[in-house]
This record gives structure tokens, C-alpha cells and sequence, in this order.
């Protein structure tokens, strides 16, 4: 079986496409050039990518390759967006925005959920639906500046907030007081709550993947998922994701300790709090780049993987008892950071793929379907 490439009513320029499913409605969100501005465009998927309406268009869009929007659908129905704006005072001050609506079509006014007022990153977000609120994991700079909390340490950290819409929200939280500053978040339902995951910044520049649970309203300590060793003096831009059924869960990540790149996955059985042995998926030079999405006895991982002098979008099953099953080839992909970050999400049984289609200066969204139709898994 090969994926079936669908028409994405995206125009050239296109790109950070972003999928959220609930089980039944599938969503397509992406920006696109229009004109001066920059617009945040939503689609439905069924069949095919259908007409696409405007959530926000704007001049002062953060558009970046590795912190893109999200569209999430709701508990109660209704669905939030998310996406960053630039403030006046230089490249890496943005923060993020979030805006409510019942159809895709009206949104509400924006809501910032930060209030530090700093002139730092604020990104990199992870969303938490629970019930009629929508939780909010984001990496904030506000200590890279003198301000609110002090004198600057230069530590990113990662910050956590819920809100029922704009004008009813919770407290802040902070989560992990020093994380790696600028790696995806990633986020997942189990049992008894969420857990997330992201790249962890120790003392000594040890930036291994960690996990920490929210479990009645309380956050965990983070926990590493494994302890790879990767000592690196920068950021990588290349962030975790975690997929979750029930108690089990799976978390896919590159790392490049010891100087070889590598693409990991690792399963619990009690909701994140334990992992096991990782399995090395990648096929020897991977990009990485991972998606990851629950599957039987097992899950699959999407990367991106160098062949030769241009990339793949590659695709595995591994059981949870270790197997790793042959890659799929998804699609011929650019390894450029101008390909973003490939999207992977289960919907009707069916696997559905989105990623940035980059020749040259050119990008446009693509979107895929992979049809499990004869597969009893």
C-alpha cells in the first residue's frame, strides 16, 4: 500500500501545516502569503481537503519553520487555535495567541496566556484539552531578561495554563524550570490525565528528552525518558513526540550523542512514568523531525531520513515487544529546515500525513492518506 496524495487548496508560499483529529473530524491548519499579511487558514478533511476559511490574517505573524499554529479540537465541541506574534523589540520577541470558536468559521477575540510582558520567546506549544478547558504547555524566555522574577539566568522554562475561552483562565504554572530553548513540546491523553514530554537542559548541557504528568490538577517532576547523554552546547530545533492509548504510552525522538544521529522509540506501560529499553528505528542518517501515533500492539513513528543527496518522509511500525517492522516511504521530501516538521495523525482508522514541499525558494503544504484498508491491525 502507498499513501494517495490529496489537492490541499494551499497557494505557494505555503507551509507549517499542522493536523488535530478527535476520532471524527479531521482538521488541516497552515499559513500562507497573502499579500504584506500572513493568514492562518483551517480545513476539514474527510475524503478531501475541503474549502479552507481564515482563522486571523496579520502583518506581525511569527512565521518560523520549526514554532508553527495548531488548530485543536475540543471536548465540548468547539475548537482553539493558537498561533505567535512578533513584538517590537527584535527577532526572538513573540508570544503566543489563542482564539476560540463553535464553528471554524467566527473566532473569538485573541487571549494571550502569558502576562510577564517581557520582550522574549514565548512558543513552542503543546495544547491539553480537558472537558470545556483547553490546557497550554509553552518554552518561555521571560528569564533570559531582567524583569518579574528577578535578575536574567538565561533559562528557558516551561510554562503551563488553562482556560475554558478569553476571559476565564487559570494560573500559571511552571513545570520545568530550565528545559532546552527552542525543541517541540508533545503531548498526549492516558489514563488518568496527560503526559508531555520535551527536551530537558541540564546544568552541565546533558539535553535528554524528559516526561512529567499532570494527574489531578498537579504536575509531576519531570522524569528522562532515557538517559542518552547527549551533551550539546546548543539547541538542536528537533523535539520529541508521545502518542498514548489507555496506560500505554509511546514517545519517538532524535538524539545525536556520541556524535550519531539516531531516532529512538520507547514504550510505557504506566502511563509515563516508566520507559523502556528505546528501540533505534532510523536507517542510519536521519534528519529526524519524529511524529508518533498509537497503533494495536504497538505504534508508529514517522522522520525524516537523508538518502543520498535529497530526504525521505519515512514511516515504521514497532510492536512493543521491539519488532520493528520495514519503513514505508511516505513521500521524496527536502531535509532543508524550510520542510518543517511532517505531520502524522490516525483518523478512521487511516493514517494521514502532512508536511512542507520545499524545491528551492518554493514551499507548499502537501497532505497524504494512507489507507489501512486489508490491514487486521
Amino acid at each position: 500500500m502507498t499513501p494517495t496524495e490529496l489537492a490541499v487548496p494551499a497557494v505557494e508560499g505555503s507551509g507549517e501545516p499542522f493536523l488535530s483529529s478527535d476520532g471524527d473530524r479531521l482538521w488541516l491548519s497552515w499559513l500562507e502569503p497573502a499579500g504584506e499579511e500572513w493568514a492562518l487558514r483551517l480545513a476539514a478533511i474527510d475524503a478531501e481537503v475541503g474549502e479552507p476559511t481564515i482563522i486571523v490574517q496579520r502583518d506581525d505573524f511569527f512565521v518560523n519553520w520549526a514554532d508553527f499554529p495548531s488548530v485543536t479540537a475540543l471536548d465540548d465541541g468547539r475548537l482553539a487555535a493558537h498561533w505567535l506574534q512578533r513584538g517590537g523589540s527584535g527577532t526572538y520577541d513573540y508570544g503566543v495567541r489563542v482564539a476560540w470558536s463553535d464553528d471554524g468559521v467566527e473566532w473569538s477575540e485573541p487571549w494571550t496566556p502569558h502576562e510577564d510582558g517581557t520582550p522574549t520567546e514565548h512558543g513552542f506549544v503543546s495544547t491539553l484539552p480537558q472537558g470545556s478547558d483547553l490546557g497550554l504547555l509553552w518554552l518561555d524566555g521571560r528569564r533570559y531578561v531582567d524583569g518579574p522574577e528577578g535578575e536574567a539566568t538565561g533559562e528557558m522554562t516551561l510554562r503551563y495554563r488553562s482556560a475554558a475561552g478569553p476571559t476565564s483562565a487559570g494560573p500559571e504554572t511552571v513545570v520545568d524550570g530550565r528545559i532546552c530553548d527552542c525543541c517541540q513540546t508533545g503531548s498526549a491523553r492516558t489514563t488518568d490525565g496527560w503526559v508531555v514530554v520535551y527536551r530537558d537542559r541540564s546544568e552541565d548541557e546533558i539535553r535528554d528528552i524528559y516526561a512529567a504528568r499532570l494527574v489531578d490538577g498537579e504536575w509531576t517532576e519531570g522524569r528522562p525518558v532515557h538517559r542518552d547523554g547527549w551533551h550539546i552546547e546548543g539547541c538542536p530545533v528537533n523535539g520529541p513526540a508521545v502518542a498514548a492509548e489507555g496506560d500505554r504510552v509511546a514517545v519517538g525522538w532524535f538524539t545525536g550523542a556520541a556524535d550519531q544521529p539516531r531516532v529512538h522509540l520507547a514504550f510505557s506501560e504506566d502511563q509515563g512514568i516508566t520507559f523502556g529499553e528505546p528501540v533505534r528505528i532510523d536507517g542510519g542518517d536521519p534528519v529526524g523531525r519524529v511524529d508518533v501515533v498509537m497503533d494495536g500492539d504497538g505504534a508508529r513513528i514517522s522522520w525524516i531520513e537523508t538518502v543520498g543527496g535529497s530526504a525521505e518522509l519515512r514511516m515504521r511500525r514497532v510492536t512493543e515487544a521491539g519488532v520493528a517492522e520495514p519503513p514505508v516511504v511516505v513521500a521524496t521530501v527536502s531535509g532543508a529546515r524550510a520542510a518543517g516538521f511532517p505531520q502524522m495523525v490516525r483518523h478512521r482508522g487511516d493514517l494521514v500525513f502532512a508536511w512542507t514541499d520545499a524545491v528551492g525558494d518554493d514551499t507548499r503544504v502537501r497532505v497524504a492518506r494512507w489507507s489501512r484498508a486489508g490491514d487486521d491491525r
